[in-house]
């Protein structure tokens, strides 16, 4: 069992609908110790992977995309917004994401210039369960012309099709937890054996 499950057996919670919560040290509240680490767990993972650029989608991904750049030799970290401001640049790509927990899609963006053709990229986020924050990041890299060079997630919902429908397409997917089985009557969380 590595850190990241050990973690999530002591501080998450299952909640009604197969939702794990785990904002105590992920996604409200970060344990940047335990954040570096899966930085360096993706790195050891992708290691010999050319990465130019590291893809997430606000607002979770980004705290876990800037750590794990430090381990990539700092490369630039990227964010899908999933508003858009006054200050925006309007040549953007666009991708549409359903959103799992939120139950809303959202159209996410990034600014043109930032993801060129020719990025090798890892794409990185906190949760996978339909992989549809995925699907949407690989779309903006392939209307940029970049390559999709792999995709770190810190938990996957192996019971759901997310992990492998990607896997399926040929992505390499490198997921820290993969949760097989959760009861939110019990609270008890099961994970995938390596």
């Amino acid at each position: 069992m590595n850190r990241l499950e050990e973690r999530i057996l002591k501080d998450g919670n299952v909640k009604p609908g197969n939702v794990l919560k785990v904002d105590m040290f992920l996604n409200h509240q970060i344990d940047v110790e335990l954040t570096d680490w899966m930085g360096e767990e993706f790195a050891r993972r992708f290691a010999g992977t050319e990465i130019t650029k590291i893809l997430t989608i606000e607002a979770s991904g980004i705290g876990m995309a800037c750590l794990a750049s430090r381990h990539f030799n700092n490369v630039p970290v990227v964010f899908a917004k999933k508003t858009q401001t006054v200050v925006q640049d309007e040549d953007k790509y666009i991708a549409d994401v359903d959103s799992y927990t939120h139950k809303v899609t959202n159209h996410v963006f990034v600014t043109k210039k930032y993801i060129n053709k020719g990025d090798k990229v890892l794409i990185i986020d906190d949760f996978m369960a339909h992989g549809q924050a995925a699907l949407g990041l690989i779309e903006i890299c392939r209307q940029a012309g970049a390559e999709v060079k792999g995709i770190g997630i810190a938990i996957e919902k192996g019971f759901q099709d997310g992990g492998k429908i990607l896997r399926q397409k040929g992505y390499k997917l490198e997921s820290l937890a993969i949760v097989e089985r959760m009861d939110g009557e019990k609270g008890s969380i099961e994970f995938r054996k390596n």
